[in-house]
């Protein structure tokens, strides 16, 4: 089974790369939102009336984030593999100063830039007003960016070192479900505060 869907995948991804990896981003990323749903409806809350019902609109927004993000995500890594070749044809041996420069800079350009595009396109497509989003910024940035340096340069490290160029899109992704539960429960705790918000302003004002 694993063999034939990888072959499955093989073939997708030759001759459709981009696509390929937009849905198979677009999958992982509604995945982990499933999870962290499940997770906040089940342990998150502790009184039952608190519980919120499934939330559709929510996991198709982190579908098409995934679906978006994928296939630049591709063409980073394929820009990674031309800018930092890991084999010298004179050695042939793998060299740890690339490997080092490819964690390196993923992490201090790619990271920033995609928390960045993930907080700015969850805020437009739940049609938040800029203040909203800037509040967002200013809440979730640094502590989101902060906990992705501690997990993501190991796993890079691995992803970057073993994995073929095809698969490293969708190998990041699925060890990034966790992260995905992360961030979607950062971000709907994010919402429950302005819609509280949101809800006293309205109730002053009238």
């Amino acid at each position: 089974m694993a063999v034939a869907l990888t072959r499955a995948y093989q073939h997708s991804f030759d001759a459709h790369p981009n696509f390929t990896l937009a849905l198979t981003g677009g999958c992982f990323n509604a995945l982990g939102d499933i999870v962290a749903q499940v997770a906040q409806n089940t342990l998150g809350e502790t009184e039952p009336q608190d519980r919120r019902g499934y939330d559709g609109a929510r996991t198709l927004r982190f579908f098409c984030y995934g679906l978006a993000i994928s296939p630049i995500m591709g063409r980073w890594n394929a820009f990674l593999e031309r800018r930092f070749p890991l084999r010298s044809w004179k050695r042939g041996k793998v060299s740890f100063t690339a490997l080092s420069k490819r964690v390196a800079c993923d992490q201090l350009i790619m990271a920033p830039i995609g928390l960045g595009l993930f907080l700015g396109s969850m805020g437009v497509m739940e049609a938040r007003s800029p203040g909203q989003i800037g509040e967002r910024f200013k809440d979730l940035y640094r502590t989101a960016l902060l906990a992705n340096w501690k997990v993501w340069p190991l796993a890079q490290l691995v992803n970057f070192r073993y994995m073929p160029l095809p698969y490293r899109v969708p190998f990041a992704q699925s060890c990034g479900v966790f992260w995905t539960l992360y961030l979607s429960i950062l971000n709907s705790e994010e919402d429950k505060k302005q819609d509280r918000q949101y809800a006293m302003r309205k109730t002053v004002d009238s």
